[in-house]
């Protein structure tokens, strides 16, 4: 038996009206959420067009092979920045004015083996084995409202299309706890004499996955409290006298989702903001310091927007001289979806974050308090990776009413 898909009744609304203005097709992405039972969709959105076409209908089948399998995977990276921690890209869709033939499956497969290599080749974790494995393509005829609906375990390249059952409910994206937490982020990164020659891009994505490691072994608690992996999430949780053993997988399911989500949602935002740093000194031109002069530089910050009806927020990053009209903007191209600039919520004060180097007999850049490396280093360069996160948000599915507050920190 294949996986079941529930659907938030917008989505299906949106692929109706997806209008293909002469195109042969329009592709796009699935966003929602993973579970061990069923996978929970909650938006779609359409890949921006490259530069307009002109295309006629008739020659729909011909023109397939000019999906730009490198501009969807692109925005497929842009867009899994945009997500909050319990939320992933679960798969593509592609639209088109004639019912499903096995040249759209083939394009479909491709599509989201690449798409799930562009999602996942920066992340500082890696998926667990007993995570769901199963990326979903689905296509939807514009003519006669049919779908095709698979999935394809992306762990296995040979693997073979399973059938998928796509279920819509309405007011689904509402079932959602939000979660919160603010953690501040204080690196320090001594460098060898090797890595001293090494790009700030480069010693910094060192010293994140290092710190990567830290925040995966982390304590994580529940109500200020370690809950034991057999019991309850909450106290007061009950049990019917019928579905005991369901009841409980239902409660470490959800237990389980939300460290992982909350844990990730930390690692993605703070990579992800290093990130989109360089790309702005990259595309800015602005070149990297001596070893002698110390290195400034301010981190983007983050900034949520709810969905309507949901307490489920997307994100963005936003750079102190960007305009909230450059915001929405954004927004409006990578997920489609127009937002009130009124809406926009930056998570963090202004100016608490910055990465910055510089040469130093110290391993700390201003407090000489800061704890010292244990290994002697002769000549030391300290990459101090500072970050006052705020309120962080991630998501896992309701199954309970009550609310839980986290605290996740290293050893």
């Amino acid at each position: 038996m294949g996986r079941t898909y529930i659907v938030e009744e917008t989505v299906g609304q949106y692929l109706s009206n997806v209008n293909l203005q002469g195109k042969a097709f329009v592709s796009g992405l699935l966003i929602g959420q993973c579970s061990s039972q069923k996978d929970y969709v909650i938006l779609a959105t359409r890949t921006p067009p490259k530069e307009k076409q002109n295309e006629s209908p008739t020659h729909s089948k011909a023109k397939l092979d000019n999906l730009d399998e490198e501009w969807a995977t692109e925005h497929a990276h842009q867009v899994s920045r945009m997500l909050p921690g319990g939320l992933l890209v679960l798969g593509v869709f592609i639209i088109t004015a004639l019912e499903m033939g096995s040249e759209f499956q083939n394009t479909l497969r491709r599509l989201v083996f690449a798409v799930e290599k562009s999602v996942n080749k920066k992340r500082l974790w890696n998926f667990t084995e007993e995570e769901v494995s199963e990326r979903v393509i689905l296509h939807f005829c514009s003519s006669t409202k049919k779908i095709f609906c698979r999935t394809y375990d992306i762990h296995d390249p040979k693997s073979s299309a399973k059938p998928a059952d796509w279920k819509y409910q309405n007011g689904l994206s509402a079932s959602w706890l939000s979660l919160e937490c603010t953690v501040y982020i204080n690196i320090h990164v001594p460098l060898s004499t090797t890595s001293i020659s090494y790009t700030l891009e480069k010693n910094t994505k060192n010293g994140l996955a290092r710190w990567a490691k830290q925040i995966e072994n982390g304590i994580y608690l529940i109500n200020g409290q370690v809950k034991d992996e057999d019991c309850d999430l909450l106290e007061g949780q009950k049990k019917s006298s019928r579905g005991n053993t369901q009841a409980a997988n239902h409660s470490f399911d959800i237990r389980v989702l939300t460290q992982l989500a909350m844990k990730r949602d930390i690692l993605n935002t703070v990579a992800d903001r290093c990130e989109i740093l360089f790309e702005d000194l990259l595309l800015n031109e602005i070149p990297e310091k001596k070893d002698s002069e110390k290195e400034f530089h301010i981190l983007p910050h983050r900034v949520f927007v709810p969905i309507p009806g949901s307490t489920v927020m997307l994100c963005d990053y936003k750079f102190g001289d960007e305009s909230a009209e450059e915001i929405r903007d954004h927004f409006l191209e990578m997920l489609d979806r127009m937002i009130q600039i009124e809406d926009l919520e930056i998570a963090e004060e202004i100016n608490t974050a910055c990465i910055s180097s510089s040469m130093d007999t110290e391993a700390s850049l201003d407090n000489p308090d800061d704890e010292q490396p244990k290994q002697p280093i002769k000549t030391t360069i300290v990459l101090k990776i500072q970050q006052n996160i705020g309120v962080i948000a991630a998501f896992a599915v309701a199954a309970l009413a009550a609310g839980i507050s986290f605290h996740c920190f290293s050893d």
